[in-house]
């Protein structure tokens, strides 16, 4: 009986997943949900590529969190517009949560819309937002056994940044061994290596991403 109600939620977020995606479609807009452990780094991630997309690009956010609004005042400081979802206790947002959200939205007037999810590394995966792009982020200091710990975030994901690459050299990380679980699960996934704080690797992810917004308007 549980199976059979899982089920039913999960097609009911499909179909308004799917009426999600063509809204996207018909107004030309790129769509990624960033996803990953809470205290991975992906506001500041999403900070970054904001500093360095926004001057090119007509963006907009939506911030998934479980009660506070902390990071959707810290993406507003950034000059675009943003969305708060707060989920009152869940642990991931879903697609009706993401379509009520889009009408305080000019979709005709933004090019890329980024939803952060709530920090999670199972949830969140699980539920279809009508998104193009699922993106993983992941912290070194999270350690490099979560890829096979939890696989299906990485199996889903187009793209997973590996954050915090800084302090390398303060953990028993390998870095070559992540990688090549990371690929052993998605062998076409596209891997970053960023230090959200210094900024290094943030102008290739950015580039990209930015790719990935000219292909869908073309």
């Amino acid at each position: 009986m549980e199976i059979n109600v899982n089920t039913g939620i999960l097609s009911a977020n499909d179909r308004i997943a799917a009426e999600n995606k063509e809204q996207f479609s018909g107004h030309g807009l790129l769509v990624i949900n960033i996803m990953g452990s809470p205290g991975a780094g992906k506001t500041t991630v999403l900070e970054k590529t904001i500093d360095i997309l926004a001057g090119s690009l007509k963006l907009a956010v939506i911030e998934g969190d479980i009660y506070t609004s902390k990071d959707a005042r810290r993406i507003e400081k950034h000059g675009v517009p943003v969305k708060q979802i707060n989920t009152g206790g869940a642990c991931h947002l879903d697609a009706k949560m993401v379509a009520k959200a889009l009408k305080d939205f000019d979709l005709d007037a933004r090019q890329l819309l980024i939803i952060e999810n709530v920090g999670n590394l199972v949830c969140p995966v699980e539920f279809n937002l009508g998104e193009d792009l699922k993106i993983a982020v992941l912290s070194i200091t999270e350690g490099d056994d979560k890829p096979m710990k939890y696989p299906l975030l990485f199996r889903e994901s187009q793209a997973v940044i590996i954050n915090k690459v800084d302090l390398l050299d303060f953990t028993d990380v390998d870095m070559d061994s992540l990688k090549r679980d990371i690929r052993k699960i998605n062998s076409n996934i596209e891997i970053f290596e960023v230090s959200a704080r210094t900024g290094q690797g943030i102008g290739e992810w950015a580039a990209w991403l930015g790719q990935k917004v000219n292909e869908k308007k073309g």
